[in-house]
């Protein structure tokens, strides 16, 4: 019920605080034999990880994932698979000030509301540190996946910053390893840099968009109605801290086109119906096709801004704050990975729903 769990076969707890000893989580329903360790979790937890850049808060966490159980010689023994990764950079005293004030645009006051208490040190539950727990979990869905699958691919890349989105035309994959931004456009990385430079020295923020695929799906995936493949997809997005808006495939363009536009044709192809295009973004009925599965999600700006605003405090005074500490100009930047992971999840949990159902996919 307080909901720290996601998915339904394959599924993660988290548990942890941003300033506390450790977070970390427990996958369940890992099949048996699926080569696994720490060597396989901590390069997706390297691109998450904090610091490696000015153009991220410069909070510095090794993030190093220690395995605690569900793993023998090497391999998952299909009992839950649990990890911890360390907190080791908290600064708890830079938030003493705000103990008794709310934060504008953070979970402060809500937290408070719900529970009659709350953590105020980076946020507590609220942080995007937690994010670091489900990339772990991403990790671990991708080799279940290349276990009972092949061939699955999931990747994405940083498209918009603040009002700046990337050319398609100059659109290339293998420019996302290349710069600090995951930004599939070069030209568009160097003008980031410029404009997070300018925002940083302002004491402000910028929001983003981000882009996610999954290719090498089988057709199949999915069930109908109320557990579509595109409603979990975009049940996982929105779940990322400060994600305000998700789109499938098309998303919200796809109330500009004519229906002819938007269907995406089909044509007999070597292994079944071939589609012309992919406005549907690779789900149909709920359902995937075969086809790439898409989406975009928005980022808001980083809530924590040095800029005064007004707000007021637990006894409901007024009051203003200006927020210290070491905070992302743009959180989108690191949200990449997480969006990854996220899109993993839910691909591995559909896996096995699916063989449980139907059968086949070993």
């Amino acid at each position: 019920m307080p909901g720290n769990r996601f998915g339904q076969l394959f599924t993660l707890e988290s548990f942890g605080e941003s300033h506390g000893p450790a977070i970390g989580g427990v996958v369940d329903g890992v099949p048996p034999g699926v080569p696994l360790d720490e060597g396989v979790i901590q390069p997706a937890l390297d691109r998450r990880r904090p610091g490696q850049s000015r153009h991220t808060t410069q909070r510095r966490e090794t993030d190093a994932v220690e395995l605690l159980s569900g793993v023998f010689e090497g391999a998952t023994t299909g009992t839950p698979v649990a990890f911890t990764i360390r907190n080791a950079d908290q600064r708890s005293r830079d938030y003493s000030d705000i103990a008794d004030r709310y934060r504008p645009g953070h979970a402060d006051v809500t937290y408070d509301r719900k529970y009659g208490r709350r953590d105020p040190r980076g946020g507590g539950r609220a942080s995007a540190r937690e994010t670091a727990v489900r990339v772990a979990g991403g990790a671990i869905a991708q080799a279940v996946l290349d276990h009972l699958l092949g061939g699955v691919r999931v990747r994405g890349c940083l498209v918009q910053v603040g009002g700046d989105a990337v050319s398609p035309e100059a659109w290339d994959w293998a420019a996302v390893a290349a710069n600090d931004f995951f930004c599939p456009d070069p030209a568009a990385a160097d003008r980031w840099a410029e404009t997070l430079d300018r925002v940083r020295r302002d004491g402000s923020s910028l929001g983003a968009v981000v882009y996610v695929e999954a290719d090498g799906l089988p057709a199949g995936l999915g069930e109908p109605v109320f557990d579509r493949l595109d409603a979990d997809l975009a049940k996982a997005l929105m779940s990322i801290n400060a994600v305000k808006g998700v789109e499938i495939g098309a998303g919200f363009g796809a109330a500009e086109l004519h229906g002819e536009e938007n269907a995406d044709a089909m044509t007999p192809g070597a292994a079944g119906p071939a589609f012309e295009s992919n406005n549907a973004g690779g789900v149909l009925g709920g359902i995937s096709t075969g086809q790439p599965l898409t989406a975009r999600f928005a980022v808001k700006p980083t809530s924590s801004v040095r800029i005064p605003q007004p707000s007021v405090t637990r006894d409901n005074e007024a009051t203003e704050i200006a927020t210290q500490g070491r905070h992302d100009p743009c959180v989108g930047l690191r949200a990449v990975p997480v969006g990854e992971a996220m899109m993993r999840l839910v691909v591995a949990d559909h896996l096995l729903r699916q063989r449980g159902q139907c059968g086949g996919w070993a």
